[in-house]
């Protein structure tokens, strides 16, 4: 599968996330407003802005699949890890809005006693949530889909999140009313985490960083070749979901220039079969 196809099957999940979120924000914002739960509240605050960052996934995803062209001469492949960084800015906008505001009602003292209606919207959502995250889980590390696996993060931190509006909700039914503004605190603090997260893996892609740990392994691959006799230097960096791999291995000078070229070409396989490389992503 080349990586356009790969983009291609990653909008499915993207498609999925949008529906269930705007699905989940409506009825969790009606039913808040309705059973006076600051926790479902800032629950259904999340997953509106979900709906936001799964569209800029959406969007990054469709334009990373356009060919390259006369200013884009290796593709639009970043435009997928820009997309995951417009999502966390969103996301992070409104966890800090969210904390601002069961903060400020755990301060002035304002409870009020949710609806028992709003648990069972929260753990329902929660069972939801948690399904949607293992589809677009799979689906991200099939087709090696870095904004995916980023969504399907955010998946299952909503399905926590709407967890901890439970046990709030729960906690109020017992005059423990301070449970569902805290729940509502903690909400805010595991978006913002989760922007922090997207934003952090995002940046260091666009800088071509690279796990030194896969690195590693990928170096140890190439040594394990008989015929390769020393490795001056070996180099990656991720463009989209493909990684970029650069090295100067040293053979026997003796060799013809077929010989040497066969060598490579069964380096390009093994670390193709091993490793997710694509055979046209290597420069020796």
């Amino acid at each position: 599968m080349n990586p356009y196809e790969k983009y291609k099957k990653a909008e499915i999940g993207a498609w999925i996330s949008i529906v269930a979120y705007l699905l989940l924000a409506t009825i969790k914002l009606i039913v808040a407003q309705i059973g006076n739960s600051s926790a479902l509240k800032a629950d259904g605050l999340n997953n509106a802005t979900d709906i936001i960052a799964s569209v800029a996934v959406l969007i990054g995803l469709r334009i990373s699949r356009k060919p390259p062209d006369e200013d884009h001469h290796y593709g639009h492949f970043r435009a997928e890890m820009i997309a995951s960084l417009l999502a966390a800015f969103i996301m992070m906008t409104i966890g800090l809005q969210v904390l601002y505001d069961t903060i400020r009602s755990i301060v002035i003292g304002h409870y009020t006693e949710p609806n028992l209606l709003t648990a069972w919207v929260a753990i329902g959502s929660a069972i939801f949530m948690y399904l949607v995250y293992l589809y677009n889980l799979r689906l991200g590390k099939k087709v090696n889909s870095t904004a995916l696996l980023a969504a399907a993060q955010d998946n299952k931190s909503d399905a926590l999140v709407s967890i901890g509006a439970f046990i709030g909700i729960i906690g109020a039914q017992f005059q423990l009313f301070w449970l569902d503004p805290l729940a509502g605190s903690i909400v805010g603090i595991i978006i913002c985490k989760t922007a922090w997260d997207i934003f952090r893996e995002a940046t260091h892609t666009l800088t071509d960083g690279f796990q030194p740990d896969d690195l590693e392994e990928i170096k140890q691959a190439i040594y394990s070749h008989s015929e390769v006799l020393e490795i001056k230097d070996v180099k990656g960096r991720m463009h989209g979901n493909q990684a970029l791999i650069e090295a100067t291995i040293f053979v026997d000078p003796q060799l013809t220039v077929e010989a040497s070229h066969r060598i490579t070409d069964h380096l390009e396989d093994m670390l193709k079969h091993n490793h997710n490389v694509p055979p046209y992503a290597y420069s020796y």
